[in-house]
């Protein structure tokens, strides 16, 4: 009997420390799951909810909530987990990083573009990454996939296909040109080198296209990424400068150089190739082209006198270089934010913004930048329309008052977004779609 009494205490002991243990697990994840769904109605409210280019979506019924997808994201707060179920939140800041499609342990995740609502204009490729005219190819960003591993993957690919329909009696001169020199078109150019292919690396700007703008301390996320003739790169967090140095010196161990400062203009059908013509007027012929530029193109201008001026630039390179100057930043977004920060640490800076809370920035610069007009580290320009830029000041236009005043500057930087290359791809006669939240890469 006393056995038995024994065993009910023992037993009822347990039971009650059992349900104890659930009772405060499902009251943490209640209040958890409360606070991300305040989250999510916040997002909303300040328009960061929706996802405008890629992003991931979650298979409810193959979630476990184990949260690998959250500790994976190197952004804060694009992933939560309501009502037991991971979701996103201020889905418009996903940077199309994939390590939460990738940490996934029950494959839950697809990577899509576009959403129901809001369609993204991508050209039509085909599974060999070429276009609706044949010889033309597309890897990278332009294609949809912004991810640096999965860019650098896909120039090679590309080139492979192209590598296998070579034309043997081709009189170009060369076998492909590569326009843009940033992940997908560095992999391309060495995966050209492997095959014994005569190939030239086109780059508007400078190499590292899209990455080369970043300014100099940004971190640039990535993983492991197999480089033809190289080998594989292993990086998590890296700087911009340490991942344009690996792509250097894997073209010049392979005698590859970036032709800069070259912008084309045009892509025509000639003879069994393409004739490339540039902005400088030089034409270039080719048996085969592979396009992996940036979506954003060319860099958007305000469009107002005194614009095409030396003090007057479209991305920040070396701001520990930039000293006692009065700087205007033009851009409330990420790049607008950053470099504004990093140049008021030594110089007078004053940032133009639209009134509507930094919406488009990551949550971490948001915070950054309001400390730092809190403070008065940086001038507040919220609404101030730029009119005319002069040698030595920048002509403002008051809002509600439309009062023009004047602004001593030694420097102008703008940071507007760019102009979708969708005109030059039409010109060419590339097919363009329209993706509602297609999937882009899924298991």
């Amino acid at each position: 009997m006393e056995l038995l009494i024994e065993q009910i205490i023992t037993y009822s002991i347990v039971i009650i420390f059992t349900l104890g243990v659930v009772i405060i697990y499902m009251r943490r994840k209640t209040k958890a799951s409360k606070i991300v769904g305040e989250k999510i109605k916040k997002a909303k409210l300040e328009g960061l909810y929706e996802p405008v280019s890629l992003h991931p979506v979650i298979d409810i019924n193959d979630c476990i909530q184990t949260g690998a997808c959250i500790a994976a994201c190197p952004e804060k707060d694009i992933l939560g987990i309501n009502n037991g179920k991971a979701t996103t939140i201020n889905a418009s800041q996903c940077i199309g990083h994939g390590a939460c499609f990738h940490a996934c342990p029950t494959e839950a995740i697809t990577l899509c573009i576009g959403t129901e609502k809001r369609g993204v204009e991508l050209p039509h490729v085909n599974q060999d990454f070429e276009t609706n005219i044949p010889g033309i190819y597309i890897a990278g960003e332009l294609g949809g996939m912004g991810l640096i591993k999965n860019a650098v993957e896909q120039g090679k690919q590309a080139v492979e296909n192209i590598a296998k329909k070579r034309k043997k009696n081709s009189n170009a001169d060369y076998d492909l040109v590569i326009v843009g020199s940033g992940p997908a078109g560095i992999s391309g150019a060495l995966m050209a080198k492997k095959n014994n292919m005569n190939a030239l690396i086109l780059e508007q700007d400078t190499l590292g296209g899209t990455v080369s703008t970043f300014p100099r301390q940004k971190i640039v996320m990535t993983s492991a990424m197999n480089l033809p003739l190289y080998g594989k790169v292993k990086l998590t967090e890296t700087s911009k400068k340490e991942l344009l140095d690996i792509w250097n010196d894997a073209l010049q161990k392979n005698e590859l150089t970036v032709q800069e400062k070259s912008k084309v203009e045009n892509i025509e059908k000639e003879g069994n190739g393409f004739k490339v013509s540039l902005l400088s007027g030089k034409v270039i012929t080719s048996a085969n082209v592979l396009l992996a530029i940036g979506r954003r193109g060319t860099p958007r201008k305000l469009n107002i006198p005194g614009e095409v001026s030396e003090k007057v630039a479209y991305r920040l390179i070396e701001p520990e270089n930039i000293n006692n100057k009065n700087i205007i930043v033009v851009g409330g977004g990420d790049a607008g934010i950053e470099s504004a920060l990093m140049l008021s640490e030594n110089n007078n800076v004053s940032l133009v913004y639209r009134d509507d809370g930094f919406s488009a920035a990551k949550v971490k610069n948001r915070e950054k930048i309001l400390d730092a007009l809190k403070q008065n580290r940086i001038i507040s320009r919220s609404n101030n329309k730029p009119i005319e830029i002069l040698e030595k000041e920048v002509v403002f236009e008051l809002p509600n008052t439309g009062e023009k005043v004047r602004v001593e500057n030694d420097l102008v930087y703008i940071f507007i977004g760019g102009e979708l290359p969708t005109q030059f791809l039409k010109k060419i006669g590339l097919e363009i779609t329209k993706k509602f939240g297609d999937p882009i890469l899924s298991h």
